[in-house]
């Protein structure tokens, strides 16, 4: 990725919070790396090396500041549109992909070689897969060092070190001192039952929307929503937890509370958490890019951070979209609290959160017959219970594919599923910021010019101008029409078209 050093010397000099997140100043006197918006006084810029991630830094021999917390800054999506490829090889670090795997098996899930890999990594991020999944671990520790009261060992294990031998080796190299020094207040005297973390965004941030949405959808059991919070249950690696999400304006964050039994596992909790936020996003590139269209241009102005609500994981989401299929929003969210009421493991002596009773039916419990009971169509129910089988025979069956085609093409191939729903998959499980539901006929009753409603591809053609944001492009056209009333679908396909209904 390239950088112009005059421009990025002005950000820094003005100290420009545009450009937080979008690259670090690397101090070849001081051995540091900052943000632009560092308090410290600018060094000279032939003393200055920019480089597009803190990963590029740290792989040059940099250490992080301690003045400005590189932690602390926006996690960015926007330079990752460079390579498709490396994109979702980050979101695979992201989730733990290089904890226990090599960088083997992570390019063999990319379908692409081992050095391949390598040379985009390079070309892109300016530093190695494995430099990414360390400084992702440092940084995250440095975050609990300053935010929680937890012990060294319980920092080096939740922030994904294997030993706390090698998380005190690591901090004595980046920072000459151990981590122990790094914490300027006393720790308690045992850590709270649940972890506190800011995760920062790049604002503006539409949480209004956000929680709305996931408030009409929410599951009963599975989630509370308040007028102030997300609540839900989460479950990991055979281990059940809870998290609550609550906008932090005055931070730029979101304030995250989990509680969970296995710290080891906070790393990827985390992640998934700011998916299902969408906390990566560039909104001013996002804004720019749709503003160019005249009929989304009041749309994005009247919701600034308008963002793409994720979800816990890709087997829950396709789960959503098959109950709605072919029914209002409220029939289909009505009969996914009945399926996981019915076949979810019920919580409540571990959760203290009032509200919470149920994790997500494990993939084993959709049976054909019993989930047919519940009042759906047997296909419908043999469909769900074929995604089931399908994902426990593949627990990468939702991962990021290479590109966003061989990802809906993959999501097809499953029963019920359509080109809809593995769209709606790919937008809301996958991260793909391009996704997008030509044959929604929401859309294109929305986007219809002069009382004339335009067919899937037509309305596919309008969207290319939208790219490579076209999924925040239906999150603006759906929330423009949430007033409109729900309604059924007399679609005679396997699968719904209307985006209510999921």
């Amino acid at each position: 990725m390239h950088l112009d050093p005059s421009v990025c010397y002005r950000a820094v000099k003005a100290r420009d919070v545009r450009y937080d997140g979008r690259f670090f100043t690397c101090v070849k006197t001081t051995g540091i790396y900052c943000r632009p918006i560092c308090p410290a006084r600018p060094p000279k810029l032939e003393n200055c090396t920019f480089v597009p991630t803190a990963a590029a830094a740290q792989e040059a021999g940099f250490r992080p500041c301690l003045r400005c917390r590189p932690e602390s800054s926006p996690d960015l999506d926007a330079w990752r549109g460079t390579s498709a490829t490396v994109s979702r090889a980050l979101k695979m670090i992201e989730g733990g992909a290089l904890d226990e795997e090599d960088v083997a098996s992570l390019a063999e899930r990319l379908a692409i070689g081992e050095r391949q890999l390598r040379r985009l990594f390079q070309r892109h991020i300016g530093a190695a897969p494995v430099t990414v999944a360390q400084t992702r671990r440092v940084l995250l520790a440095k975050q609990l060092l300053h935010q929680t009261d937890l012990s060294m060992i319980e920092v080096a294990l939740a922030s994904g070190f294997g030993s706390v031998r090698r998380f005190n080796e690591t901090f004595q190299m980046l920072y000459q001192r151990p981590p122990s020094e790094l914490r300027r207040r006393a720790t308690a005297a045992s850590p709270a039952p649940e972890i506190s973390l800011l995760l920062p965004y790049r604002p503006p941030n539409d949480w209004e929307s956000m929680r709305r949405f996931l408030e009409a959808r929410a599951i009963t059991g599975l989630e509370v929503v308040t007028s102030k919070s997300y609540s839900r249950v989460i479950e990991l690696r055979g281990l059940t937890g809870s998290i609550t999400v609550e906008h932090a304006p005055k931070d730029s964050a979101l304030r995250v509370a989990v509680r969970f039994p296995h710290l080891a596992a906070l790393s990827v909790i985390i992640a998934r958490i700011r998916r299902m936020f969408d906390l990566s996003a560039d909104p001013t590139a996002i804004s720019a890019a749709l503003s160019a269209d005249p009929v989304l241009a009041p749309l994005v102005a009247a919701r600034p951070g308008l963002r793409v609500p994720g979800a816990w994981n890709g087997f829950e989401v396709a789960v959503r979209a098959v109950l709605g299929q072919q029914v209002t929003l409220q029939a289909g969210v009505r009969l996914a609290s009945k399926v996981v009421a019915e076949f979810g493991a019920p919580v409540t002596q571990t959760m203290t959160i009032p509200g919470l009773t149920h994790s997500l039916p494990k993939p084993e419990r959709f049976e054909t017959d019993k989930i047919a009971r519940l009042g759906m169509p047997r296909a419908r129910a043999a469909a769900l219970a074929g995604i089931a089988a399908a994902f426990a025979k593949d627990p990468h069956l939702f991962d990021p594919q290479r590109d966003l085609t061989e990802a809906v093409s993959r999501l097809c191939e499953l029963p019920g599923i359509g080109e809809w729903t593995a769209q709606y998959i790919a937008m809301r499980a996958l991260g793909e910021t391009d996704a997008f539901l030509a044959g929604d006929v929401a859309l294109q009753r929305i986007i219809a010019a002069e009382g004339k409603r335009p067919n899937a591809a037509e309305l596919l053609a309008h969207a290319e101008r939208w790219r490579p944001w076209r999924a925040y492009a239906v999150l603006h056209l759906w929330t423009s029409d949430a007033a409109a009333s729900p309604i059924s679908t007399t679609n005679t396909r396997k699968e719904t078209n209307h985006a209510l209904a999921a």
